[in-house]
This record gives C-alpha cells, sequence and structure tokens, in this order.
C-alpha cells in the first residue's frame, strides 16, 4: 500500500516533514488534557519511556490502518499491561485520540477531509478492538 493510498502513513509522513518528534508535543496534549496522567510516569528516564511508548503505539497504529502483519497486536497486550498499571480503561483508548489531535494540529491545512476520515475511521476500529480486548480479558 502506497502513502498516497494510506492517509494515515501519509499525515505521519507530512508531520515528519514538519516535525522532527512528536513526543513533547503529544504528551504536552495528554498532560493537558488528563493531568491525572502525569502522576502515571516517572520522573526519571521519563522521555525515553515516552518516545519508545509513542513510536510503538505509532508503529502499531500504521500497521492497523495498513498492512495488519500483527504489529497492531501490540494494542491488546498493552489494554492488559496498563489495565495491571492501574491505567483507567477510558484513558488508555484517549492516547490515540491525543495523537490524532496532534497530528491535525502540526499539519494544519494538509489536514485534508480524505486524512480526517482515515483517522476518525482508524479510531473507530481502535475503540473496538479494545473493547473486544477487554471483553476477552473479563470473559
Amino acid at each position: 500500500m502506497t502513502a498516497q493510498a494510506n492517509p494515515i502513513q501519509h499525515s505521519f509522513e507530512l508531520a515528519a516533514e514538519r516535525c522532527e518528534d512528536l513526543t513533547p508535543l503529544v504528551y504536552e496534549r495528554l498532560f493537558r488534557e488528563h493531568p491525572e496522567t502525569l502522576a502515571m510516569f516517572r520522573s526519571d528516564g521519563s522521555e525515553l519511556v515516552r518516545g519508545s511508548m509513542l513510536a510503538q503505539t505509532i508503529d502499531a497504529m500504521l500497521d492497523f490502518a495498513g498492512e495488519r502483519s500483527g504489529r497492531f497486536r501490540m494494542i491488546e497486550c498493552e489494554v492488559q499491561s496498563h489495565d495491571a498499571y492501574g491505567t483507567p480503561r477510558e484513558l488508555f483508548g484517549k492516547f490515540f485520540g491525543i495523537i490524532a489531535t496532534t497530528m491535525r494540529e502540526v499539519l494544519g491545512n494538509d489536514w485534508s477531509p480524505e486524512i480526517d476520515a482515515a483517522w476518525r475511521k482508524l479510531l473507530g476500529d481502535i475503540d473496538r478492538l479494545v473493547a473486544l480486548s477487554r471483553a476477552q480479558i473479563e470473559a
């Protein structure tokens, strides 16, 4: 699938042209919109943890929006691990929306209706995947 055929991938490519590192933007938004999350990250080495977590999340999102080669399964695994950390399930799912909102801000006028529709679909698909994972965990 080419970048033009995959609006999610294309949006990340556009963002990479405009922003060297999305990590601080994503986490500033997360902490602003959900201040309770700040306490969930240790202070020592948290920048590396945040960067790694975001990179893995983006990789899983790209796979989920594209080939579905299996890397997207990390999302299901992380539902369980974040449960163990005590992360509220609603908050877990909101992280993907935080990424989308940050991307929209970075892309500005290049956030096209096609990219918007693809992100809305992706976020809905992820919500369903997380809900399914939760149901399987609780069963």
